[in-house]
């Protein structure tokens, strides 16, 4: 019963409430998106939309669980300069680059809703124990503090192993009360950069929310992640709907070798928060990626279309407009400079 509650996080203090006065995008009450943005959903569309999300299930889930393959930790060490990833499914990347090993949205648990009377559960099995594989964690990502992308349980295996935590605004108040150093951790509100060894760090805007309770919507910050060395540059959107702010980031911080781009989970009924995938990809011209991958899709069934619905209507759009992509298994290490071959890999579990 104790875990129960602590998965809903920390509540807002007095210390948050006034850093968050010195962020123009808090109005007092609440963080706002740049855009008016609303995702109230009506009493008459309700009912239908509950018993569609819990029952209605042919084709959103895969015909067996998604086997993730084995982590190759020697080769996504290797001294090779040239950046590389692996995708767990959703939002969950690791990246490596400049000899650092980066993690966003460490979300390897096996439920999206674990406070919820329905679970939510992951396509694939013992998630949780890929943490156990994964090398010494330089600095972890993470874009805001929803249940599919800040999970307690992985929170408290993996922090023992990560030097730093860079967060939205509002977020450090849950990894503390989990257990995570204060001094490992930094907070950063739309366009606030740090130097990390030698990587410039940039948090970008997106159109979303936030919050894991009935009290807390819109109590910390959302947003998407920009990395640049040297020589490399990566970009993840984050969760969002379409937006002005995508122009904008492409304007100041583009072009991109690389980005992972939000395409999953949508519904007319939420649009103003999460992109079609159509628009995944017309995000990744606006901020100017040299190659797109649709992420947030191949985990969990978080909305009504069919699981693969998001990366088959993500390739189409991407090569109707000639957009460079990768959809690779998940699991598997790949280059963010070097094309890749990859296939339709979700087809043998269709």
């Amino acid at each position: 019963m104790i875990e129960y509650f602590q998965h809903f996080g920390a509540k807002v203090s007095a210390e948050d409430l006034k850093n968050f006065a010195q962020s123009p995008n808090w109005d007092g009450k609440i963080f706002k998106n740049t855009s008016k943005t609303s995702i109230a959903i009506g009493a008459k569309e309700l009912p239908s939309l509950l018993y569609k999300q819990f029952f209605d299930k042919a084709g959103r889930k895969p015909s067996s669980p998604i086997i993730i393959k084995p982590f190759d930790k020697e080769a996504f060490l290797d001294s090779t300069d040239e950046p590389k990833a692996v995708w767990f499914g959703h939002s969950v990347i690791l990246l490596r680059i400049n000899g650092l090993t980066i993690l966003c949205d460490p979300m390897f648990g096996p439920d999206t809703a674990p406070i919820a009377p329905f679970p939510s559960k992951r396509y694939s099995d013992n998630t949780l124990a890929l943490i156990d594989d994964l090398p010494p964690i330089d600095l972890v990502l993470l874009t805001h503090d929803h249940y599919d992308h800040l999970d307690l349980q992985s929170i408290k295996k993996i922090h023992p192993n990560v030097e730093h935590f860079y967060v939205a605004l509002g977020t450090a108040r849950h990894l503390k009360k989990w257990g995570v150093n204060p001094a490992k951790i930094t907070e950063f509100d739309w366009w606030q950069s740090h130097n990390f060894k030698d990587l410039a760090i940039t948090f970008t805007p997106t159109r979303h929310f936030s919050g894991r309770g009935l009290s807390d919507r819109a109590k910390s910050l959302w947003g998407g992640w920009a990395i640049k060395s040297g020589t490399h540059s990566i970009y993840i959107s984050g969760d969002s709907g379409i937006d002005e702010h995508f122009k904008e980031v492409g304007e100041r911080l583009g072009p991109f070798d690389f980005g992972f781009v939000e395409c999953g989970q949508y519904n007319p009924l939420w649009h103003a928060i999460h992109m079609f995938p159509e628009e995944s990809v017309q995000v990744a011209q606006l901020v100017e990626l040299k190659r797109a991958m649709p992420i947030h899709w191949g985990a969990f069934t978080l909305s009504l279309h069919s699981w693969t619905e998001p990366v088959e209507r993500f390739i189409k759009a991407a090569e109707a407009v000639n957009q460079a992509y990768i959809t690779p298994e998940i699991g598997s290490l790949f280059s963010l400079k070097t094309p890749t071959k990859t296939t339709n890999w979700w087809e043998k579990y269709q």
